[in-house]
C-alpha cells in the first residue's frame, strides 16, 4: 500500500526514510467490514520520541467514505500525540485540520519549474576536493557538501543533493558564506545543483524555513516554485 501511496502522492514525501529505519516507525493496518482499507504510520523515535505523531496516513480510494472513522481508530489505537504532514499529502492534511489544534507551518516545500541562466562572472561551480576544507570551515560552510563554488580562487559557498528521501527526488541545499552574500552566488549555485540532480537521473526539491526570507527569494530566483508545506499540530488530551 506504501507503493499506491508514493504513486498517488507523485512527489518528493519528506519523511519517507523513516520507514527504512528500525524502530523509527510503528505501522498500523486500517480494516473495516474484515478487509484492510489502509494504513496508518506513527513516528516514534529521534525527535519524536516524546511526542507520538502521525506521519503518514492513506485509505485506498474506493473506502475514503470511512477516512474519518478510520483516522479516529488510529488515533485511540496509538495514542498519538501530534500530526505531521507536507500539506501536498491531501488525506493527512485533512486529518490535521480536523483534528489537530496549534497547526504551525515548519518548512514551505519547493519543486522545480524553471530553467535559470544565471552566470557570475569569474565564479567556478566544481566538485569540492580535500584542500577545500581550511576555506570551508573558515566560511563556516557545510564540511560535507560535495560541490562548492570557487570565485578569485577563494570557497565561496557550498551545497549539496541529499538522496534521503523518496527516489528519484533529491533534496538541495546550501549556504554562502556571509560576506560574499547578496551577490547572486546562491541562486547560481541552486542552479548548478538542480542541473547536476538532473544529470544523476533525479528530480531537484528544496525547503526552507518560512521565516527565512532570503533562502525563500533564492531558491524562487533559481526556478524553484512552492509546492507546499511541512505542517504539524497538536492532538488534543
Amino acid at each position: 500500500m506504501r507503493d499506491v501511496y508514493r504513486q498517488e502522492m507523485n512527489c518528493q514525501i519528506i519523511h519517507d526514510s523513516l520507514h527504512t529505519r528500525p524502530g523509527w516507525v510503528l505501522e498500523y493496518l486500517l480494516s473495516a467490514d474484515g478487509a484492510t482499507i489502509g494504513y496508518g504510520s506513527i513516528a516514534i523515535s529521534g525527535p519524536w520520541k516524546a511526542k507520538p505523531t502521525v506521519c503518514e496516513f492513506f485509505v485506498l480510494p474506493h473506502h475514503r467514505s470511512k477516512l474519518f472513522d478510520s483516522f479516529s481508530a488510529l488515533l485511540a489505537a496509538s495514542g498519538a500525540k501530534m500530526i505531521e504532514t507536507q500539506s501536498n499529502a491531501p488525506l493527512l492534511t485533512v486529518m490535521l485540520h480536523a483534528f489537530a489544534q496549534n497547526v504551525e507551518s515548519e518548512s514551505i516545500l519547493f519543486h522545480d519549474k524553471v530553467t535559470t541562466s544565471h552566470s557570475i562572472p569569474g565564479a567556478l561551480f566544481r566538485r569540492a576536493v580535500a584542500g577545500d576544507a581550511d576555506q570551508i570551515r573558515r566560511e563556516q560552510l557545510d564540511p560535507d557538501a560535495k560541490w562548492v563554488v570557487e570565485t578569485e580562487g577563494s570557497v565561496v559557498a557550498a551545497g549539496d543533493i541529499l538522496f534521503h528521501y523518496n527516489r528519484p527526488y533529491g533534496d538541495i541545499y546550501m549556504k554562502v558564506a556571509e560576506s560574499f552574500r547578496q551577490r547572486g552566488l546562491g541562486a547560481y549555485l541552486v542552479q548548478e545543483l538542480k542541473r547536476t540532480c538532473y544529470e544523476m537521473g533525479s528530480v531537484p526539491a528544496a525547503r526552507c524555513n518560512p521565516a527565512n526570507v532570503a533562502s525563500r527569494k533564492t531558491l524562487l530566483k533559481a526556478g524553484f516554485v512552492p509546492c507546499g508545506h511541512i505542517l504539524h499540530g497538536s492532538l488534543p488530551t
